[in-house]
């Protein structure tokens, strides 16, 4: 079985897209590593790209030849100052040469030397094959699927054995909902310290904690910055940001703080009321969205084009729930909200190449539904409830952003995601469990039945939907 961890499915990396983005862009690191680890990184003396697919189609609104270029660089894209990435792929455009892992000067022309092809390889809808030509003459390529999520896979052969040497079990495996159950009801703990104790046979409590803490470091800083930068976003569309004015009409009269912890404290000192708590989920999600629209920091959660929902829950719980909520509480969110990412990506997909946006606003909606649920002192079968009503009402949901962009109709989804979670949560609260008709391993599947039923044009291909309705021209 799978063990995936919750820092799998909550990765820090630079937008504006998990898979068109952050993925290419660690598969780039991963083919350097494996040429290194052949012994020919030093005989390569020319570099082509081939993008397929989705990668192909919306590549270049995702950034994707950004990515791939910083990737070849060996640039990090969990440490990189965001500030440096437009100077390094402006001189690799300007100069035509690309410092290969910040080691090796090698020509490297971006419009012609990373090709876009539109034919979908067979495996996955994101596939990228990566050229080395060698001073003999030789040519090796190894192509790479960038699955979602900033998750990187090569397709195995049908007969090839797995090297198990080093492969991870946890103490509770868990694929689905009946198996995480099943553990909490067996061990009498809720979900989240199961979910610890399997992270516990990866790292020690420190280790987990500081990883914790820098996620939801990046998140908060995330919606800060989301909150205080103006302007328009880049790409073409003119979209205007709008997380800065309402977050100054919000708070309204004059307010003095200089960090975003101080801010937050700001806000638990603001009015509460129904309409308020609408305005300021929706601008902490709108925040965290517009910053991945600029090619920010953000964490996938479980992709960047869902990024927005689970900080903006979240956030919700400790400006509006509880003015008491610290790190534990935040601890107990993420556990509980990267074990139902997981079993989404074991039983279906958080792709929206290959399951459209349900795949990504879905699975976050209903990651952040169950999370919310714990802390609100949901049982354990409520809190599955919970994840199970918030992607019923995204099934379907396709994937069609305009011109490629991770901003129209991306970025206000986040904010829909993030209301639907919490109000999933309160309908999960207020339900007995024992009459629930869809279990949540039911709704898995049929998110991943209707996937693959889905037209492949509204699965993040821009051929189909508001992409084909609307058009760069018109705005």
């Amino acid at each position: 079985m799978e063990c995936i961890s919750i820092f799998d499915m909550l990765k820090i990396g630079v937008g504006p897209s998990s898979s068109h983005t952050l993925g290419p862009w660690r598969a780039a690191e991963r083919w350097i590593s494996e040429l290194r680890a052949s012994k020919i990184f030093e005989e390569v003396q020319g570099i082509k790209v081939h993008m397929y697919g989705s990668l192909s189609l919306t590549g270049k609104g995702h950034a994707t030849d950004y990515a791939v270029m910083l990737g070849l660089s060996g640039a990090d894209p969990e440490h990189i100052p965001v500030g440096e990435i437009y100077t390094t792929v402006g001189k690799i455009i300007d100069s035509n040469f690309i410092r290969f892992d910040n080691e090796r000067e090698l020509p490297f022309h971006p419009s012609s030397n990373i090709i876009f092809h539109k034919k979908f390889l067979p495996f996955h809808a994101n596939g990228l094959t990566f050229e080395a030509i060698l001073k003999s003459g030789v040519s090796k390529s190894k192509t790479y699927y960038s699955i979602g999520g900033g998750f990187v896979v090569v397709e195995e052969r049908k007969n090839a054995k797995r090297n198990l040497q080093n492969f991870k079990t946890f103490p509770f495996p868990i694929e689905k909902g009946t198996e995480l159950l099943a553990f909490c009801l067996q061990e009498g703990k809720c979900i989240s310290d199961i979910v610890l104790e399997n992270e516990r046979s990866l790292r020690d409590d420190l280790e987990i904690d500081a990883r914790i803490n820098r996620i939801w470091d990046t998140m908060l800083e995330c919606m800060y910055i989301g909150c205080h930068t103006q302007g328009k976003l880049p790409g073409g569309l003119n979209v205007n940001r709008r997380a800065y004015e309402m977050n100054r009409s919000l708070l309204g009269g004059d307010h003095t703080y200089g960090s975003p912890r101080e801010w937050l404290e700001t806000i638990r000192g603001t009015e509460v009321k129904f309409r308020q708590i609408l305005k300021w989920v929706s601008c902490f999600a709108l925040a965290v969205n517009e910053v991945n629209a600029s090619l920010g920091r953000v964490v996938t959660a479980p992709t960047n084009g869902s990024a927005g929902v689970i900080p903006a829950v979240l956030m919700y719980y400790m400006v509006i729930e509880n003015h008491e909520a610290g790190f534990e509480h935040i601890k107990r969110f993420l556990l509980v909200a990267g074990e139902i990412g997981s079993i989404f990506k074991k039983g279906a997909t958080i792709s929206a190449a290959m399951g459209g946006c349900q795949a990504e606003i879905g699975v976050s909606s209903a990651m952040a539904a169950a999370a919310l649920t714990e802390l609100l002192g949901g049982t354990t079968d409520q809190v599955l409830m919970a994840a199970e009503i918030a992607m019923e009402h995204h099934l379907g949901l396709t994937c069609d952003p305009i011109g490629g962009l991770v901003q129209i109709p991306c970025i206000e989804r986040n904010s829909m995601g993030a209301i639907k979670a919490i109000n999933a949560a309160e309908l999960a609260m207020g339900s007995d469990p024992k009459d629930a008709i869809v279990p949540l391993d039911k709704v898995v599947q049929t998110m991943w039945e209707t996937a693959k039923d889905m037209n492949s044009k509204y699965k993040e291909t821009s051929e189909g939907g508001l992409a084909v309705g609307v058009y760069l021209s018109d705005c």
